[in-house]
């Protein structure tokens, strides 16, 4: 269900779709920051959490790191950069087969799961 369409949300949504890297949430608020002064971090930060409860933006939960956010929805994993933190997107194949090998193997229904990769990203392995 969506919340209230207030102009502040859509800033902060704009923002998250413009920026397009998984940005963290104080990478949000600058960046909103800097176009609109008023708005303050903790409703930048609010807003992104509504916007991951409501399911309009996914919440990136990083092993030992702040969680980042993204503006794509759909059933996808992470990369994050154990060098700079940058975060992307990675395609693996077919993650309701992983699933259904996983709740063969363990028994458990399974309702959910998380995969985080962590490499050295194209710019860090350059320097």
């Amino acid at each position: 269900m969506a919340g209230r369409n207030t102009v502040q949300r859509e800033i902060v949504l704009e923002e998250l779709r413009g920026l397009a890297n998984h940005p963290t949430a104080d990478e949000v608020y600058e960046s909103v920051h800097a176009k609109h002064s008023s708005i303050s971090k903790a409703t930048v930060y609010r807003i992104l959490n509504k916007l991951a409860e409501e399911g309009v933006a996914l919440r990136v939960k990083i092993n030992n790191g702040a969680d980042h956010f993204d503006h794509q929805v759909f059933d996808h994993y992470h990369v994050r950069c154990v060098r700079c933190g940058r975060v992307d997107d990675v395609e693996v194949p077919s993650q309701a087969s992983l699933e259904e090998q996983a709740a063969r193997t363990s028994g458990y229904q399974i309702c959910g799961h998380t995969l985080q990769f962590d490499g050295i990203c194209p710019e860090c392995q350059k320097s």
